[in-house]
């Protein structure tokens, strides 16, 4: 069964812009097969791993069956365990952030009875916990089960192995019998096939097909990093590499925009794609990926679905797949054809679990990497420059500038010290990267704070960001802007890229139609005019000079 996109639901217009917030784009298999069914009251069986999307697959229906109006408890989920409640109980509020009048309420064992108790006194529709804390509840008749609608069981066959059996079905026998009852399990043991006659009415079954591997030929790496640290290790990794053709995947459209604008603004040739541009721009940025014009795609799950290209180098999870056939079908847009291709994941330290489910499902180890340095990263650059060095000689035809050199040595200077000289000329020195700095003091990642001047009427555009330099800031004007189709990431990738001084040095951009100003600090102007002079940008000369006047 082909997935479904959200926005095919016929769901509350308070729903759709919840599910908006939250950037998602396609549904899950388990989603796209049990949100139907669940809108139409029937029962259901679902056999589904964790992490597959299961409380948006319930949650959303819970939420869009439950009246506002009705302040008694309407529906309860039962979950194994009280982190399990609690993330449940976190993922629903979510999706009902413009739902004001339902209330959803966490009970579980170690939390305060006195503040459950008052959370109930106040009347809520939902309610999420462990069996033992609601049965408690029930008995203290503190919870009134009389206008219960819906009953979920989330990964029955944990609780039903953790011993609440016994408790599970006392709390559905308390429950009006012409309830929905709707079950999850990551198996399917005799136990739950029993539960589910005893309990259910003609239920749904509901069984997520995996997809499989059939790339042997990607070597699979991971890096466990911090949330904040991911621009930095993915730039790092495509330069150690020197990645040509890479494809790499967020997990919401507002993610995909804010990553091309960051790898942009780095100087990286990258362009995005999802669900909410246009089909012929859609297009426009495939073929151009195809076709190498640019080096970087960066895409949600549901956008990368028909991209057939062969010769991709390199996929990255940028962010954690959602379950396991996310994973697979992603990695499976590098090493075809017999290539070789190279997939690597970023991991925070709550999300190495979802690591060891992909590799029990692929059967295939995904390897720890640690992050290269700054120190690799300028090491591969020199060594790929010797690689051309060596390709240059090889090819000979030099003839004609040894007798330049040959003119320097006559003037007393040794060769070393000339092949020294020019390489120092070709090969900008290492820098030190300033991105760390950034993160202690709280600023923004790459160190730049965007922001749109919209004050007043104009063709002006403001790209502002923190100063970053202690001397007295320079302001350069450039002939050219915004009808030369150029972009705020463009000028500041020319001007760190030509100069080869870090990003962050770069101050204010101001963009006009056919001009542009920027601050740099004045120890540096010298030098980046000197090295952006007559370079291209967009296919335009540059002239840059230091500005006059106003």
């Amino acid at each position: 069964m082909k997935n479904l996109i959200f926005n095919d639901f016929n769901f509350s217009k308070e729903m759709h812009l919840a599910i908006n917030d939250l950037g998602y784009e396609e549904a899950t298999p388990i989603q796209s097969q049990a949100i139907p069914v669940f809108l139409e009251g029937k029962d259901i069986i679902g056999q589904a791993q964790t992490g597959t999307g299961k409380t948006a697959a319930f949650g959303i229906p819970i939420l869009e069956i439950v009246k506002a109006a009705d302040k008694s408890i309407q529906c309860i989920i039962l979950c194994p365990t009280r982190e399990l409640a609690i993330q449940v109980s976190e993922e629903m509020c979510k999706l009902a952030k413009y739902k004001k009048d339902i209330a959803i309420i966490p009970i579980y064992g170690g939390q305060s009875i006195d503040r459950q108790l008052k959370g109930l006194k106040k009347g809520v529709q939902i309610i999420i916990g462990t069996p033992g804390r609601i049965l408690d509840h029930l008995d203290r008749r503190t919870i009134k089960p009389g206008g219960v609608k819906i009953v979920v069981l989330d990964e029955a066959d944990e609780m039903l192995d953790m011993g609440f059996r016994d408790d599970i079905e006392l709390i559905l026998k308390t429950t009006p019998s012409s309830r929905q009852t709707v079950l999850f399990s990551a198996t399917m043991h005799k136990s739950i096939v029993d539960l589910a006659k005893k309990y259910q009415r003609d239920p749904v079954n509901i069984k997520v097909v995996h997809e499989v591997l059939t790339v042997p030929n990607t070597e699979q790496i991971y890096f466990e990093v911090r949330e904040r640290e991911k621009l930095e290790s993915l730039s790092r990794i495509i330069d150690l590499y020197n990645l040509k053709l890479s494809l790499i995947f967020c997990n919401t459209k507002r993610g995909v925009d804010e990553l091309v604008d960051h790898l942009q603004a780095r100087g990286y040739s990258a362009e995005g794609l999802h669900g909410d541009m246009q089909q012929n721009t859609r297009e426009r940025v495939t073929d151009k990926f195809r076709n190498g014009k640019i080096d970087m795609l960066v895409a949600t799950d549901v956008a990368a679905r028909g991209l057939d290209i062969d010769n991709i180098e390199a996929v990255f999870n940028y962010d954690m797949p959602q379950n396991e056939d996310y994973y697979v079908h992603r990695i499976g847009r590098t090493g075809r054809m017999g290539k070789t291709g190279k997939a690597f994941t970023f991991a925070t330290s709550n999300e190495i679990f979802k690591l060891r489910i992909f590799q029990k499902y692929i059967k295939t180890k995904i390897k720890l990497q640690q992050l290269p340095t700054y120190g690799d990263v300028e090491e591969m650059k020199e060594n790929i420059f010797l690689g051309e060095i060596k390709e240059v000689i090889k090819k000979g035809d030099l003839k004609k500038y040894t007798h330049l050199v040959e003119n320097l040595i006559n003037e007393d200077y040794t060769s070393l010290e000339i092949a020294a000289a020019l390489i120092k000329i070709c090969l900008p020195p290492p820098v030190k990267e300033p991105v760390r700095e950034f993160i202690k003091e709280g600023k923004p990642e790459n160190g730049r704070d965007k922001r749109r001047d919209t004050s007043r009427k104009g063709s002006k555009e403001r790209f502002s960001k923190p100063n970053t330099a202690n001397s007295k800031e320079v302001r350069l004007f450039l002939n050219v802007g915004k009808k030369d189709k150029v972009r705020p990431g463009d000028i500041l990738g020319a001007l760190a890229g030509e100069s080869g001084l870090p990003g962050n040095l770069i101050g204010d951009i101001d963009m006009y139609d056919s001009y542009s100003f920027v601050n740099v600090p004045g120890n540096y102007s010298d030098k980046i005019i000197d090295s952006v002079s007559g370079c291209k940008i967009k296919g335009k000369k540059v002239h840059i000079e230091e500005a006059t006047g106003k």
